[in-house]
């Protein structure tokens, strides 16, 4: 049975340590236990479910590079059963310097305390007077 967390930021301190300890099964815990859960992730196909966002994270879990995550909370937006948690989120490997992307988490209280319902993350825009293509 997943642990229960008692606040959102309890269950996102869970989600981000597992990530850096590579523990796919805590990690997936956090995670509503409900078709409903989304993963978004750049440059991959939104996955539904817990079979889909299973499916997102095993490979980046069974490769040989170590992820340390920085975070920086930008924005909450809290209530009673639901929070979405803005946060910058600066990735590095030991081949990779700290690379900044975005990241939107969002938390349902339920019968089982607090737990990750979506996570979506992309780059950050780029710095302010640089002009981008589009």
């Amino acid at each position: 049975m997943p642990n229960s967390h008692a606040t959102p930021q309890e269950a996102e301190d869970a989600y981000y340590d597992a990530i850096e300890e590579r523990d796919l099964e805590a990690m997936l815990s956090v995670w509503e236990e409900s078709e409903e859960i989304l993963c978004l992730l750049p440059m991959m196909p939104a996955r539904r479910g817990m079979t889909g966002v299973r499916s997102v994270w095993e490979p980046l879990f069974q490769g040989d590079i170590a992820l340390e995550i920085e975070i920086r909370h930008l924005h909450w937006i809290e209530t009673a059963d639901l929070a979405i948690h803005l946060v910058e989120e600066k990735v590095s490997t030991s081949a990779q310097p700290a690379a900044p992307v975005y990241a939107s988490n969002i938390y349902r209280k339920g019968a089982q305390g607090w737990r990750l319902l979506m996570h979506q993350n992309s780059p950050t825009p780029p710095p302010p007077g640089l002009h981008v293509p589009g």
